[in-house]
């Protein structure tokens, strides 16, 4: 926990972001009967019955400190799915930076084998070359300021039937580009002082650098 914090309160380096990674699933859901739309007086209504199209997994990376985020839509979350998530970010989001602080939970799937099983030795050591993983403790996923983020996008865009991958991809996209737009940034006030006042003991939290 408190290697985490500390992590949050050092200045922004723009030559060494800290990025936020967090996943979710989310359903598709189809309209039955087509909605009725808005009208002078009346608000859009829309039948309570729906058709299940399945589920999505959502990684969502943000960059809190600069005010990005980025999100991959994915029809799983297993162990593949987590390796292609952290070469995205290396290559794709973050091509010319050499080390990537990344705040992730402490799941089975978010591991260097992971990389190494889906990407052989060589590309795996590749890609750790630019990666720092700094793991949120047991039960302490609430650190995670990508939790934060996630909220945000349930409220503002998930909170509708979405009924296909296309529609939800090009929903998050459009949602994604406005925060981005915007700069919009998360501020963490939780000190490690705070930590020790609550918590009484002392958790350094696990980094793999």
């Amino acid at each position: 926990m408190e290697a985490i914090l500390r992590l949050y309160h050092q200045p922004y380096d723009p030559r060494r972001p800290m990025v936020c990674f967090d996943e979710k699933m989310t359903q598709l859901l189809a309209e039955v009967r087509q909605p009725l739309p808005m009208a002078a007086g009346k608000s859009r209504r829309q039948d309570y019955e729906y058709k299940r199209e399945g589920t999505r997994n959502l990684f969502l990376f943000v960059e809190p400190k600069a005010g990005r985020r980025s999100v991959l839509v994915t029809k799983r979350r297993g162990k593949q799915e987590f390796a292609q998530a952290m070469r995205y970010l290396v290559d794709e989001l973050y091509p010319d930076v050499e080390t990537i602080d990344v705040v992730l939970d402490n799941l089975n799937t978010h591991t260097y084998h992971a990389l190494v099983e889906t990407f052989g030795k060589h590309e795996a050591d590749r890609l750790m070359q630019h990666l720092c993983f700094h793991y949120t403790p047991p039960h302490g996923s609430w650190l995670n300021m990508a939790e934060i983020e996630l909220g945000i996008l349930s409220r503002q865009c998930l909170h509708r039937r979405l009924p296909d991958e296309w529609t939800l991809a090009l929903e998050i996209l459009a949602w994604e580009n406005a925060r981005n737009a915007t700069q919009a940034k998360i501020h963490w006030s939780f000190t490690v002082d705070d930590a020790r006042n609550v918590f009484d003991y002392h958790d350094p939290s696990f980094s793999s650098c």
